[in-house]
């Protein structure tokens, strides 16, 4: 019984094991002990997403432009914008 128990046993730490590994958690543990890795690691990961960030804005602000451009008159709307200029020209 207690050979029965001991196989099982090490089936279940065989199996955590296993688990760990695929989960590297001693890569997380390494990581966490270096900070000066760690702030690298962050500081290129806070790059990227800033980048990203800046280009999908970038797109979604031409994408934007071009589609109002295409439904309204922009002249327009320039005068509008002149008008409200002068006005404040002149308040001052």
């Amino acid at each position: 019984m207690d050979e029965e128990r001991i196989g099982h046993l090490e089936k279940n730490i065989e199996k955590i094991s296993k688990e760990l590994e695929r989960a590297k958690i001693g890569e997380y543990v390494d990581i966490m002990n270096n900070p000066k890795r760690l702030l690298y690691i962050n500081f290129i990961g806070g790059l990227a997403r800033g980048l990203g960030t800046a280009i999908g804005l970038t797109i979604l602000a031409a994408v934007f432009f071009y589609s109002l451009q295409k439904t309204v008159d922009l002249p327009l709307i320039g005068r509008y914008i002149a008008e409200l200029i002068d006005i404040i020209e002149n308040y001052r």
